[in-house]
């Protein structure tokens, strides 16, 4: 089986061009080369954790700007949007934006033996994928640190509408397709769960890091509306039904907000009913 070397879709031995992507796949009858050089890293700390990837000469890693906390003099960096014409660079920097993501892309090239650290833009932890070819991985729209530039970083607009509006991940997520290996941030600790076929897992909106593309991403109204005013989780959780893995936050870049400057959301949970109408009252304006 042939794969494409941009996208890393299932091809035909004999095809010329990617039926996904359109890249020209080579001499017709030959599977791509596909297999990304081996990363070596390491990942360090508990709450405020670094990446630490060690680099190959000419081994290369691409990261969102501003997640890079050092660099050995061997590696070399600089700043560009991804893709071969114009148009693609353009319309990656577009598909960037409505993911969460800076316009550029940093990419770190090692000259000899170095090393890079990357770390999110606030208390949490990092998760590694190692994705074989083809294999996609669904994201928060703001929790792509870094990747392998075998990985294509690309967007997935959430199918239904109730789960775009009320999902608390809004219509757009980040989708990354393998081969090699991605970083991800998240909030707080991460939960890891490995869903069975049909398996639900019910998730308070917003606290979803990342799933596999085989799991199945929804919402559902709380049930009750005494619990929907007065729980304090809001009118709806997301829900995610295998098979596949998913993992959870324990905490939400808003819930951190509201807990570092509690006078600016009327001193309560903002996502639910009771918080809203007594911030309507609560006001002194």
């Amino acid at each position: 089986m042939a794969f494409c070397n941009k996208c890393g879709a299932n091809q035909a031995d004999d095809a010329r061009f990617c039926f996904q992507c359109g890249t020209p796949m080579g001499v017709a009858g030959a599977p791509a080369a596909y297999a990304p050089q081996p990363l070596e890293y390491t990942i360090q700390g508990d709450n405020l954790q670094v990446a630490r990837v060690k680099l190959q000469p000419g081994q290369e890693i691409y990261a969102e700007a501003g997640k890079m906390v050092y660099k050995t003099p061997s590696v070399q960096w600089e700043t560009k949007m991804s893709g071969n014409s114009i148009g693609e660079k353009i319309w990656g920097a577009l598909k960037r934006k409505l993911s969460g993501e800076s316009l550029f892309m940093t990419y770190f090239r090692a000259n000899g033996l170095g090393e890079v650290g990357f770390a999110g833009s606030y208390p949490g932890r990092i998760q590694a994928f190692d994705l074989p070819p083809g294999k996609s991985v669904l994201v928060q729209r703001d929790g792509f640190l870094a990747a392998q530039p075998t990985v294509q970083l690309s967007i997935a607009l959430v199918k239904k509408i109730g789960s775009g509006l009320f999902g608390g991940e809004g219509f757009i997520l980040q989708k990354l397709t393998g081969p090699g290996v991605v970083f991800i941030h998240g909030g707080g600790d991460f939960i890891e769960f490995n869903l069975a076929p049909g398996e639900m897992l019910q998730v308070d909106t917003g606290c979803i890091v990342a799933f596999e593309d085989t799991v199945q991403y929804d919402i559902q109204f709380v049930g009750g509306i005494k619990t929907a005013i007065f729980g304090g989780e809001g009118l709806f959780l997301a829900t995610l039904t295998g098979p596949g893995r998913a993992i959870v936050q324990s905490m939400t870049l808003s819930k951190l907000r509201r807990e570092l400057a509690p006078s600016a959301t009327g001193g309560g949970d903002e996502r639910s009913a009771l918080g809203a109408i007594t911030g309507m009252f609560g006001s002194d304006d």
